[in-house]
């Protein structure tokens, strides 16, 4: 995710002289590809790869017409991303069968990784979709209507498997060999200081909109 900081900053400073049919087409091809690839995966680092690749596209489909949305974009993209990567690094989670067992060890970090999710899938009224809404809404403003329906038609492909990862995490049960529903807990050395502040900033800055329209 980090890697997106250099080639966004290059896209802002050069943005007046940008093409927009070629950012229509690296675009869709991000959103679908990152879409599509992400449907049958099992590891979580694959499908945040493939979630990755879906949120370039919505990125790239503003820089010319609003600039300062796309640092936005980004912004938000990273402090969810950043939330979701600690959760599971301290609950060792690494795939989606993984996450099924984490409701034993602990309830709330599961709610915080679904949380996260919806919100990377753009579901209101979490954080996740406030840039989409704004950039839907550039598009139209700007004549672009078919492109905001592609767009939108687009990021269900990301929700749909976000979902299914919190259906398969919370309604079915994988089999186990242990019966008890009680973990022990031991003392953890992994860092935790950040993950509410994180969590409140990915989930909840959506009635903040009017504040950050102002600002771009």
């Amino acid at each position: 995710t980090w890697q997106k900081i250099a080639p966004t900053a290059l896209l802002y400073q050069i943005s007046p002289s940008l093409n927009m049919e070629i950012l229509i087409m690296l675009a869709i091809l991000s959103t679908v590809l990152g879409g599509w690839g992400g449907l049958n995966q099992t590891q979580m680092r694959k499908v945040l790869a493939y979630s990755s690749i879906a949120h370039m596209g919505w990125t790239v489909i503003i820089a010319l017409i609003n600039p300062n949305l796309t640092i936005l974009s980004l912004m938000i993209y990273i402090m969810t991303t950043l939330t979701l990567f600690m959760t599971l690094n301290l609950s060792s989670t690494t795939k989606i069968k993984s996450i099924s067992n984490l409701w034993n060890k602990s309830t709330p970090m599961t709610m915080i990784v679904f949380l996260t999710l919806l919100s990377l899938g753009g579901l209101p009224p979490l954080t996740g979709f406030m840039p989409k809404w704004l950039i839907l809404q550039e598009l139209v403003i700007n004549n672009n209507p078919t492109m905001a329906i592609i767009m939108a038609l687009s990021a269900l492909l990301n929700l749909f498997f976000y979902m299914r990862i919190i259906y398969v995490s919370s309604l079915t049960m994988f089999p186990t060999n242990n019966s008890s529903k009680h973990h022990w807990f031991f003392t953890t050395t992994k860092t935790t200081n950040m993950i509410p502040t994180l969590t409140i900033i990915s989930s909840m800055l959506l009635p903040l909109t009017p504040i950050l329209i102002i600002m771009t």
